[in-house]
Formats: structure tokens, sequence, C-alpha cells
């Protein structure tokens, strides 16, 4: 249980509902920042505005899977009013306020820096991320569906990067009966790669493996589809790129050369978002539990 704690969430999208969910049933007090125009209402959850919120007594603050944009922006889409986090706002919480997001930046990093306070990144946990990769699949699925004119059985899939999305987004693939070939960088999962049933190459060989490709999906949040690989791709070819923001694709090129290219971040949060949201809700829900367990201890 968490009676007792006093937990801010800021901003969100479907996800952060069963979150407010879980953690109201586990008798924790929320108060609901950028929240506004939901017109559910939770037992033991308040709707406040961010400068009415007395941050002295927050044990943790949640945020949205995205934490913050770089300028400090947090997405609230049952809100119309802009919440900006700061420094002043983590420094007025207690020390042992711990920050929770699914991933971080630069400006996020540089606030808990300069608060001192401690963040947590949810999608670096492994549990996390495997789990997520299963709406991020079927969304994957689903826009490339949507968006061909041809079966995904017998068309030639190339993947890029076998982290947790790339190797389930790889297996699902072959499953339905694609020709799928994954691109990685470290032996080992080269190894996997051939291990799995499907081709693997060597990303240096990016360039020359993009021949035939009827879809590509790109997991790998850094420049990897590039103007020269695009050059390469068929007209016909399908860009997902599921990765972070900004993705790793050059989405101007792509429209220069009339290739199709979709950004996907955030695809369980749109596909899936009760399922999603259930997955952090239950990670979240024992890590405040075990938090509030060693404050209990230390009081001791």
């Amino acid at each position: 249980m968490l009676t007792g704690m006093q937990i801010a969430v800021i901003g969100g999208d479907a996800r952060q509902l069963e979150i407010i969910r879980k953690l109201t049933e586990l008798d924790a007090r929320l108060s609901l920042i950028g929240f506004e125009q939901l017109d559910h209402a939770f037992t033991g959850a308040v709707k406040e505005k961010l400068d009415e919120v007395d941050f002295s007594n927050i044990d943790a603050i949640i945020l949205p899977v995205a934490g913050t944009n770089l300028e400090g922006n947090v997405e609230t889409i049952f809100s119309n009013e802009k919440v900006i986090l700061t420094e002043e706002v983590l420094s007025n919480t207690p020390e042992h306020c711990t920050i929770y997001s699914g991933i971080s930046n630069p400006f996020l990093n540089g606030l808990i820096k300069q608060s001192k306070r401690t963040l947590v990144q949810l999608f670096s946990r492994d549990d996390v991320a495997i789990y997520n990769s299963i709406p991020t699949v079927e969304g994957t699925i689903m826009m490339a569906i949507q968006h061909t004119d041809y079966t995904i059985h017998g068309s030639n899939i190339t993947i890029l990067g076998l982290g947790r999305c790339g190797m389930s987004t790889a297996r699902a693939f072959h499953a339905l009966g694609a020709k799928v070939k994954v691109g990685a960088r470290k032996s080992e999962h080269l190894a996997r790669i051939t291990e799995m049933g499907v081709t693997p190459f060597h990303l240096s060989d990016i360039v020359k493996e993009m021949t035939g490709t009827d879809i590509l999906i790109n997991t790998i949040p850094h420049p990897i589809v590039t103007a020269e690989v695009i050059a390469k791709l068929p007209a016909h070819t399908l860009v997902i790129d599921i990765a972070s923001k900004p993705g790793g694709t050059d989405f101007r090129y792509a429209e220069k050369r009339g290739i199709k290219a979709l950004l996907a971040p955030s695809l369980p949060g749109i596909v899936a978002p009760k399922t999603a949201g259930i997955i952090l809700a239950d990670v979240l829900a024992q890590l405040l539990q075990d938090d509030l367990k060693n404050r209990k201890g230390k009081v001791k």
C-alpha cells in the first residue's frame, strides 16, 4: 500500500489514467496537474494547477513517458494550459522526492542535477521495455498494413537495431511470413539474429543492404537512415521509424525522393494506451512501495 504517500502526476496521455487508477487504489494521495479537462474523477486524486501544489509535501513526481521537451514543457493532452517544469519546482520538494519519467533529455537531466534529486527512467528498465515492445510491434504491423498495398507475407522487411523493440519486431514479421533481415553492430547481436532464423547484416553495410527493401523499420534513435541510405531504397519502400523523437531518419530527403517515411514514437500510447498504462502502473507501484518501505526503515 501507499498510504500516506503524496504524489504529483504532471501531464501525460491516456496511459497516465491507468497509473492514476492504480496508485489511488493503493491509497496514495495524488495531485493531478494538467488534467482539468479530464471528465473522470478518482477518489484520492485532486486536480490542481502547478502553482497551487505545495511541493514541500510531495514524495514523488510522475512525468509522461517523454518527460519534458527541451524547453521544459510537459505534454498535457487533458489541458490547454502550458505546464513547464522548473528547477524551482524540484528544489521545493523534499530531498527524498524521486522523479519518474519514461525517458529523459539534456534539459531534464540538467534540472535533476541542479535540484540534486533522483530521476528514474522507466524505459531504461528491461522489464518495461520488453513488455512495451508488444504494443509497439502491434502498432508497427498496423502501420505496415495501412500504408502498403501488398501483404506482409513475402515482403522484404529490413529492421535496423536489435534492441528490445528490434528483436520483438523481427520475430513478429518473420512469423507473418516476411523475408526479414536485421542490421546490428555487436557480434552477439548478429549471432542472435542468425539464431532467430532471420538474415543478419552489419550496419556498416547498410547502404548496399537497402536494395529490394519493401518496408524499412528503424529502431535506432540516431541518424542512421541518411540521404545516402534513402537514395538506395526502391520508390515503393515504406519507412517506419519507431525510435524515440526525432527518430533516425532524414525525413526531408525521404519526402524529396517521394519515399513515404513515417515517424511513429510512442506507439503503445496510441494503439494500446490501456495495456501500456497498466505496464507502467504496475512497475511504478512496485517502485513506489519499495521507496516507501526504505524510508520507513530509515526512520526506525
